[in-house]
């Protein structure tokens, strides 16, 4: 089995990983017989579970998060193929909003995995606000990636290919991004925001910048989402909480709905990041539908007692 996309190795072990819902994404997958990668493996008994980084430093807070879990190399490999997904809705709201993710989060985690070895580190979204080269430039995450050797990706229409969705509860198949399926790692980054109708934008919210229509997975929201998260799987999820949009998002608008919350929330369990993450507006992943129902789906745990939660000050 070697030379797997990720596509192929998640097609491969999705059984074993779905039977592991308590532990989160691929926690109780082991190596197959022929050695095949694990990207999101159970953290080692020194490593976090979950890491929440505050100070008032955004790359020092995102390099502490990243160091808490086992450094970026527990999950970025020499000759890796990563994607980095952040949040890029509009490009009319410069970073100081909270619409879009903090450009030097984003930057910072560029040269962490172009430092572990990786051989390509893009950095994509699908804004529904203005054309994505407007977009990249107005959120200030274009000129952070490339001034840390990241490229920003165009996404094109004719890379979206219609994709299976075997766990699917209410939908089977939808078009996502070529790449995404094929990389050897995605780091997901959103922003934490407040969110008209899923009522806050989190990891699995995210995620709809990596498919077609995603208008249309506002009906029955949270279960579709959770569909969705079954097929991308992040391999990281590093949730940017160092400004917080509290009210009128996705999009915001008013300096009055942000907080300033110097935080950032790293797991290899995207529906732990997010339970997390919900606290921040005094909220549980409970409250969240699409995080519920990727716990009930098995793809994480919202259940934050029972795992190592580090918190960092820097």
């Amino acid at each position: 089995m070697e030379g797997l996309t990720r596509r192929q190795f998640l097609k491969y072990t999705g059984a074993a990983v779905a039977s592991a819902a308590l532990l989160g994404p691929g926690c109780a997958a082991q190596p197959d017989e022929a050695g095949a990668d694990q990207r999101s493996s159970a953290p080692a008994a020194d490593q976090a579970y979950l890491a929440v980084a505050r100070g008032s430093d955004p790359a020092a807070i995102t390099q502490a998060a990243i160091a808490a879990l086992g450094g970026i190399e527990r999950f970025v490999r020499s000759g890796d193929d990563v994607i980095i997904k952040p949040n890029i809705c509009v490009d009319y709201h410069p970073p100081e909003y909270a619409a879009t993710t903090n450009p030097t989060v984003v930057a910072t985690l560029v040269t962490l995995c172009l430092g572990a070895g990786a051989q390509r580190v893009r950095v994509m979204d699908t804004p529904f606000g203005g054309t994505p080269q407007s977009a990249y430039a107005v959120s200030g995450i274009e000129e952070a990636v490339r001034a840390a050797g990241g490229e920003m990706e165009v996404m094109s229409p004719v890379k979206f290919v219609k994709a299976a969705i075997p766990d699917g509860q209410d939908i089977t198949e939808w078009d996502v991004y070529q790449d995404i399926l094929d990389a050897n790692v995605v780091i997901n980054v959103p922003i934490a925001k407040h969110h008209s109708l899923a009522r806050l934008t989190l990891g699995g919210k995210n995620l709809l910048g990596v498919i077609l229509r995603p208008n249309l997975m506002h009906r029955n929201l949270g279960q579709r989402i959770a569909d969705l998260t079954s097929l991308v799987r992040p391999t990281l999820t590093v949730v940017d909480a160092v400004r917080i949009l509290t009210a009128h998002g996705p999009t915001g608008g008013s300096l009055n709905d942000v907080q300033q919350t110097n935080t950032i929330i790293a797991s290899h369990d995207i529906v732990a990041a997010d339970a997390y993450a919900a606290t921040l507006f005094g909220l549980t992943g409970a409250d969240i539908a699409y995080v519920k129902a990727s716990a009930d789906m098995g793809l994480g745990t919202m259940d934050l007692d029972g795992v190592k939660v580090e918190e960092i000050s820097v």
